[in-house]
C-alpha cells in the first residue's frame, strides 16, 4: 500500500538562541536531524499542518524564517544529495508499537 506522505526539509534561521533551542525541541520527533537547523520529515497532510502550527507558535515571523521544501511523495522521492562526511540516508516509514 502505498503512503501519502511527502518528504520535506526544513530549514530555519531564528536570530534568538532560545528560540532557536525551541523550535529545535519542536522539530524532534517530527523529522530527523540532519545539521544545526535542518530537519527532513516524512509527514501526512496532517503532520505538515501540525509542523506549520507548532512552527508557527514558536517562531518571531518578523525576525525569522522557515522554509518547509517539499520533495514529493515519500514512497517515489529518489533525492539526488551529494553529502561529503557523513553519509545521507532519507526517512523512511517504520512502525511504531506503543
Amino acid at each position: 500500500m502505498r503512503s501519502a506522505d511527502h518528504l520535506y526539509v526544513v530549514t530555519y534561521d531564528v536570530r534568538d538562541p532560545k528560540r532557536w533551542r525551541r523550535l529545535y525541541k519542536a522539530m524532534q520527533g517530527r523529522g530527523a536531524w540532519l545539521q544545526l537547523s535542518v530537519f527532513q520529515a516524512r509527514l501526512s497532510r496532517r503532520g505538515l499542518a501540525d509542523l506549520r502550527e507548532a512552527v508557527s507558535a514558536v517562531i518571531k515571523h518578523d525576525e525569522d524564517h522557515v522554509m518547509i521544501l517539499d520533495l514529493g511523495p515519500a514512497d517515489d522521492v529518489k533525492p539526488r544529495v551529494s553529502s561529503l562526511g557523513k553519509t545521507f540516508e532519507p526517512v523512511s516509514r517504520h512502525t511504531i508499537i506503543v
